[in-house]
């Protein structure tokens, strides 16, 4: 139900064709590895009414070229040779696809196709919820103990290490190392391991007491243990305008969006250690920095802000807090107010990022689970929580520390707890 084409054929496999759903892929690349067995899947229950074809990206340039393809992999829908619905790339998640496929067909066709699918159950010894570098860790340290262990995330391996531009501190590496090499060397050494990864899903539902986990909704993993490793997610400031404008000039990402303010103004909000070291980086691409903090000085390390204070393309306005985010035009609006006059300005700017500290991700469970004055979960000298034979690790857990170090102890602590227990 699946065929590579190569660029000749583009035509008449693509344009000339009704339905079709194209992959441009590559070789040594993870997003790809993750997305060619949902891609496959979808086409046993799809490929009746819709064509899947896979080209390879690295001997098609001209053509991805030509059709703005940047990245691999990347998803374009064909109806008539028409492009249609979404362009995706990256971590693709099978409902996204999914999603973009109904569309392509009838409504009751589509209920006739979801109707067909099977839901499936698959056990394990041990499940990790989620793929930084704690999870990480402890899928390694599991699988080196043969232990039967899936490792489950909704995005990419990786967690926010994958998004950091620079790690000058992780023992081993005399050099700083690049976040994204970082994580993907944890990653393939875990993965080659024998560790089985399910990622860039969705997490439909996760039971704690009967130890299971749904992906996909049709999916449904049981184990012995579950290790939580699901990391933090950024705060956000709540003034107005900020959820709207999110992607949209507001970014919490430099390692991401920095290379796109290439001689440009931003503001960064915030000031502790996220905040100035990632403004160090921006700094490298953009011709100015105002940076808006709540107190009256940085509360990042010394040696972070002594650089960055000295970074001539720095601005700093302190005892300050945004209240709205406006775009007007090409240009984003950043309305503050000074929290000692209660003076209102307003900054204009090409962008705006937010560094301002994490959350933790326990949506899923949060009832269930001990925690601190602050969400995070509470463990004990083994990385166990409150309930029985249900681990934490990482950012997620109540803790002074949270670096990638302490997350790859915490993985650690938690994998040689639980081996024990099932030797």
């Amino acid at each position: 139900m699946m065929k590579e084409i190569i660029a000749s054929e583009f035509e008449k496999e693509v344009l000339s064709s009704g339905k079709v759903i194209l992959d441009f892929y590559s070789t040594e690349c993870p997003p790809c590895e993750a997305l060619a067995s949902k891609f496959e899947d979808l086409s046993r229950l799809y490929g009746s009414d819709i064509k899947f074809l896979k080209i390879f990206r690295q001997q098609s340039r001209e053509l991805a070229e030509k059709l703005g393809v940047k990245s691999s992999p990347t998803l374009l829908f064909f109806d008539n040779g028409i492009e249609t619905g979404d362009r995706l790339t990256g971590g693709i998640k099978r409902s996204d696809i999914i999603r973009n496929l109904d569309k392509l067909i009838s409504p009751a066709k589509a209920a006739e196709i979801k109707s067909g699918i099977k839901r499936s159950v698959s056990e394990y010894d041990v499940v990790i919820l989620g793929a930084g570098p704690g999870g990480l860790t402890a899928g390694l340290y599991l699988c080196q103990a043969k232990i039967n262990t899936v490792l489950i995330d909704i995005a990419l391996p990786g967690g926010q290490v994958s998004t950091t531009h620079e790690v000058s501190n992780y023992p081993g590496f005399i050099q700083p190392q690049a976040g994204y090499m970082l994580s993907h060397s944890m990653s393939e050494q875990t993965k080659l391991c024998g560790t089985v990864y399910k990622v860039a899903v969705d997490v439909t539902g996760v039971d704690l007491d009967r130890k299971e986990v749904v992906i996909d909704e049709y999916e449904t993993i049981r184990a012995k243990k579950i290790i939580i490793a699901t990391g933090t997610t950024p705060n956000t400031t709540g003034a107005s305008g900020e959820r709207e404008l999110k992607g949209k000039g507001i970014s919490y990402c430099a390692t991401c969006d920095a290379k796109y303010y290439d001689n440009k103004e931003v503001i960064v909000i915030g000031g502790g250690n996220s905040a100035v070291e990632e403004a160090d980086y921006i700094s490298r691409f953009a011709s100015k920095i105002t940076m808006v903090h709540q107190l009256d000085k940085f509360t990042a390390n010394k040696k972070a802000q002594e650089k960055i204070l000295s970074n001539s393309k720095v601005k700093v306005i302190y005892n300050s807090e945004p209240r709205a985010y406006i775009r007007e035009g090409d240009k984003m609006v950043t309305e503050f107010e000074n929290l000692i006059n209660k003076k209102r300005e307003r900054l204009v700017s090409d962008g705006i990022f937010i560094f301002i500290g994490m959350k933790p991700n326990i949506g899923l469970f949060r009832d269930k689970l001990e925690l601190d004055r602050w969400s995070y979960i509470r463990t004990n000298e083994d990385m166990q929580t409150n309930l029985p034979d249900i681990f934490a690790v990482g950012d997620v857990t109540s803790k002074k520390y949270r670096q990638i170090t302490t997350a790859v102890a915490d993985g650690t602590i938690a994998a040689m707890a639980i081996a024990k227990e099932l030797s």
